[in-house]
């Protein structure tokens, strides 16, 4: 990492922003911020920026929409992905879009420095070799809906179209390892 690199932090959360702009402002580089979509591009367009820092889940929009974008302005950008909502879906899915790291939040100024500077010094990721079961894919589904629901056994079991129990015994199982 240079002095002369720029940062974009994309994230709806202004405090989040804000925190990340003082921190990376002070280690000496040139930081922008934008909180949705439609203002993350005109910024990227103006800042020309050598990193960005985006989240996952944007007001109306998903993070991911931004990558390829955002590369078009400049394909030597480095992304890396931000969310509060982790699954290996959307992880493989941000590095197919072009992210170089996916980190969960919360995420401080050290882990995402690191994430750029693993990126700097590793491997492309294969994609393929990431893939999941089905078994493990419904499971990361299952997860996702009772967090959504509060972990209300009943009101997930409705919103995923199956009986209670059956739910609760899938739930008693030990997740698959991929």
């Amino acid at each position: 990492m240079q002095a002369s690199d720029r940062f974009l932090i994309v994230d709806d959360d202004v405090t989040f922003c804000s925190v990340l702009e003082q921190a990376l402002t002070r280690r000496g580089y040139s930081v922008a911020t934008a909180h949705d979509a439609d203002q993350a591009l005109k910024t990227a367009e103006e800042f020309q920026p050598t990193h960005a820092v985006i989240d996952l889940k944007l007001e109306g929009s998903s993070g991911l929409h931004l990558i390829k974008p955002f590369l078009a302005l400049n394909g030597d950008m480095k992304a890396i992905v931000l969310t509060g909502y982790g699954s290996i879906p959307t992880a493989v899915q941000a590095i197919k879009e072009g992210a170089v790291n996916y980190l969960a939040k919360p995420a401080d100024v050290e882990s995402i420095l690191a994430a750029f500077d693993k990126a700097d010094n590793s491997q492309p990721v294969d994609t393929d070799a990431m893939a999941m079961s089905l078994k493990r894919l419904e499971w990361e589904h299952i997860q996702r809906a009772l967090n959504e629901t509060g972990g209300n056994i009943s009101a997930t079991a409705r919103k995923l179209g199956m009986h209670r129990r059956t739910l609760q015994r899938k739930l008693q199982k030990r997740p698959v390892k991929q």
